[in-house]
């Protein structure tokens, strides 16, 4: 099976493209005729190219491991129809609050399928969890082995966990999301101690069954060196448990981070090339420490559905200004921003941007893609060739925006959300409808004061 490495989804054509773009159509439908029928911004989701790439995944961790288990980080994008494709491919699902879980029962997704993460799992999405009957929960912290304990014996369960541990490794990635050095909130560290002795105690809980470690290094991560450390740092602690405990844990958790393409000039992480690498040094490792070769998951999320999305944006006004060194910058400004795309403005993310309505043979300018947000640093691109006679009315296509886009977007300065299109054969169709004023208005309300005591 290929697995495209590009930042491109597979149905992504570019008729009459030159380095700038040309007439763009995602599975046979126009960006124009998108635009048209379901208007701007605009989410479109490549829906057999997330049926691939979930399969790719599959396929290799298969080869790899021995009843190895996928499972789909819900965070990067959910929502019901998503849900409902993942069921139907046969993986499954890891939520980080109550409100993912939400969508996932909604669309009657197994909950024997569902793991529950999150470092700060509030009692009322712990009893969800146990009483929906989640198939693992991802202990995070002392606090919560008592709390889930708690909810799990008064629900008369024996719920099964992870232990979710930070390995020590500095992925190099941008620190808000790396997460398995020491300084950071997640999990308990090896090196200090901390990982035996919440093991310890959630051993000692007659409503815990305590199933396996869990690490997750970090996002957008490209090397495979991250990852085999993490691996060989987590089967030791598997054995350091048999050898204290008399216990092997049966599941060996490793997380996602797998990194995708932003623009032409990079490659994504491909599921044939790290998951043969993790097989052997796990094997090698368990060998080594006499270990049974443990059920191995994973957990991509932006490597599925990350590249499969592109946005679509409506071009409102241009204007030239002149730099201190005299040269010109264009500014673009497009109907939509950082209210659908933080990522520029949280990490310093790149994305590529394409002409989608039409080929311009125009000479390039130094262009920078900004929202209509007030806020200076509403910044989509900083610096990009594209040609000077873009006007009000076209259209600008950023490919790879399927995670953490639509998913971290907010109502900034009253902005409703984008919708998300699925296409697929030439057709297309809502999974989330576009919010409107009346969504924004909805939660406000005008209540007669009530003292408290």
């Amino acid at each position: 099976m290929s697995y495209s490495t590009s930042l491109f989804s597979k149905n992504l054509k570019i008729e009459n493209e030159n380095d700038f773009g040309g007439t763009i159509s995602i599975a046979s439908c126009s960006a124009t005729a998108l635009t048209k029928e379901f208007g701007s911004p605009l989410f479109v989701l490549d829906q057999a190219d997330f049926a691939d790439r979930v399969n790719a995944w599959q396929q290799a961790l298969t080869q790899s491991f021995t009843g190895g288990k996928l499972y789909y980080a819900a965070k990067s994008f959910i929502c019901v129809e998503v849900a409902k494709w993942l069921n139907e491919l046969n993986v499954n699902l890891d939520v980080c609050t109550g409100g993912e879980l939400a969508v996932a029962l909604a669309a009657e997704f197994p909950a024997k399928r569902i793991e529950f993460h999150g470092n700060n799992k509030s009692v009322a999405e712990i009893e969800m969890a146990v009483s929906a009957g989640v198939g693992a929960i991802v202990i995070d912290s002392f606090v919560e082995i008592e709390r889930v304990a708690q909810v799990a014996a008064t629900a008369g369960k024996k719920q099964n966990v992870y232990v979710r541990l930070t390995p020590g490794v500095e992925a190099h990635t941008h620190e808000f999301i790396s997460t398995a050095h020491e300084d950071v909130k997640f999990g308990f560290s090896i090196a200090s101690g901390a990982a035996m002795q919440a093991i310890e105690k959630c051993l000692a809980q007659e409503s815990l069954n305590l199933i396996g470690v869990h690490c997750h290094i970090g996002s957008q991560i490209f090397e495979v060196t991250g990852f085999t450390l993490a691996a060989q740092r987590l089967v030791a602690a598997l054995a350091a448990v048999r050898d204290k405990f008399g216990k092997e844990l049966p599941e060996l958790n490793i997380g996602g981070g797998y990194g995708i393409a932003y623009t032409k000039n990079e490659k994504a992480i491909a599921p044939d090339e790290v998951l043969p690498v993790l097989a052997k040094v796990i094997k090698d490792e368990c060998a080594k420490a006499n270990l049974k070769v443990p059920t191995i998951s994973i957990e991509p999320g932006r490597a599925i559905v990350g590249p499969t999305t592109t946005t679509i944006y409506e071009v409102g006004t241009t204007k030239s200004v002149t730099l201190e060194d005299g040269t010109q910058r264009r500014y673009i400004s497009v109907d939509g921003g950082m209210s659908e795309n933080i990522r520029p403005a949280l990490y310093g993310a790149t994305y590529s941007a394409f002409l989608a309505n039409r080929t311009s043979t125009a000479k390039s300018i130094s262009s920078r893609i900004v929202g209509k947000h007030c806020e200076t640093g509403d910044i989509l691109i900083f610096d990009l060739q594209l040609p000077e006679d873009i006007a009000p009315g076209d259209l600008l296509a950023f490919p790879a925006t399927g995670a953490y886009g639509r998913s971290m977007a907010s109502n900034y300065n009253h902005m409703p959300r984008p919708a998300v299109i699925a296409v697929k054969d030439g057709a297309a169709r809502t999974i989330l409808r576009r919010e409107n004023q009346a969504d924004l208005l909805s939660l406000d309300v005008i209540e007669v004061p009530r003292r408290l005591s």
